[in-house]
């Protein structure tokens, strides 16, 4: 018998202060391994195609593209801390105190960088379609770079703060050996759930249904001008497929943002987050880790010159010389 309960330890050797572990069959565990190890894997490869297409091609440095750069360089982050989820599957932590915090505060930090310019994407399209003459005037690639640089400087410095007791003292609140767990107090967690989810759902929803609003009515508007019969019937077939592409576009992005997003937060809405447990949160850092997976395919691969740039990139032409100035 105390074989067997060795068996269910973090640390058999350490027995009384050792955490137990998570036993699952082995089809489930698996089944675990592969999903987050699949997750980890496209999320990385995906992103990393958008960084190197932005950073590599000349033409590509716009404001809206550097704004797609640094959310990829987010979630591609995000995709590596999938590892760490991996190794928790089973409920142990063997990386140590210090490590444990590490990982929550860059979890924390990237998940807010990765929001945060969501948030400046929502902006960059309302000044585009509802005050297109001002663009190219308010929106520049210097403020654009300001605007990143402000937005993970803020993020690093508010979960620093936020996660101060736990940066001071890792493994404080661990209760065995092999637990990983931090705490927020009450303030600082109603901060972060305002910084983090509150404001940017409301900005990027409000941003989002004006955009939807806008764009609708501007081609109404350049439907109700055309006098000839036949364009009249080929630009109104072509501008309800653009009506409908927008609709479904603006729909994935608030919709699938808010099914990842929501579920950690409603857990902190109902005052049952005071204490994060790394194990126990797995299945909703694994929607955090699936939204950054997404992104790039929202946000990129309707872009013709995404998929053109994978090309170049898997068939190598991009090491060719003068490659940077291609025409995307």
């Amino acid at each position: 018998m105390s074989s067997f309960n060795e068996d269910e330890l973090c640390f058999p050797q350490l027995l009384n202060s050792s955490c137990r572990k998570t036993i699952r069959p082995d089809f489930e565990s698996m089944l675990i391994y592969i999903i987050l190890s699949s997750i980890s894997i496209v999320t990385v490869i995906l992103n990393m195609m958008v960084i190197i297409s932005i950073s590599h091609f000349k033409q590509l440095h716009t404001p809206t593209n550097l704004l797609l750069l640094s959310l990829a360089v987010s979630d591609c982050i995000v995709g590596f801390l999938t590892v760490f989820q991996i190794i928790l599957i089973d409920g142990c932590w063997f990386l140590g105190d210090i490590m444990c915090v590490v990982y929550f505060v860059l979890d924390y930090l990237i998940t807010s960088a990765s929001i945060g310019t969501m948030v400046l994407i929502s902006i960059d399209r309302y000044v585009a379609i509802c005050q297109p003459l001002h663009y190219s005037t308010q929106v520049t690639k210097m403020r654009t770079d300001i605007c990143i640089c402000l937005c993970w400087m803020f993020c690093v410095l508010v979960h620093c703060l936020i996660l101060k007791e736990n940066l001071e003292e890792p493994g404080r609140y661990n209760t065995c050996i092999g637990q990983c767990v931090i705490t927020l107090a009450y303030v600082p967690g109603i901060i972060d759930l305002f910084l983090s989810f509150i404001m940017p759902v409301t900005v990027i929803v409000f941003l989002y249904s004006r955009v939807f609003v806008v764009a609708v009515s501007q081609a109404r508007a350049m439907r109700s001008h055309i006098t000839s019969v036949t364009i009249k019937c080929s630009v109104k077939t072509s501008e309800k497929k653009s009506e409908m592409k927008a609709a479904i576009t603006l729909g994935v992005v608030v919709v699938v943002f808010l099914i990842c997003v929501c579920p950690y937060f409603c857990v902190v809405l109902s005052g049952q987050d005071s204490m994060v447990d790394a194990s126990s949160s797995a299945v909703i850092m694994c929607l955090f880790y699936i939204n950054s997976c997404l992104n790039p395919l929202i946000y990129a691969l309707f872009y013709p010159w995404f998929r053109k740039s994978i090309k170049l990139i898997v068939t190598l032409k991009i090491l060719e010389v003068d490659s940077c100035d291609t025409n995307m």
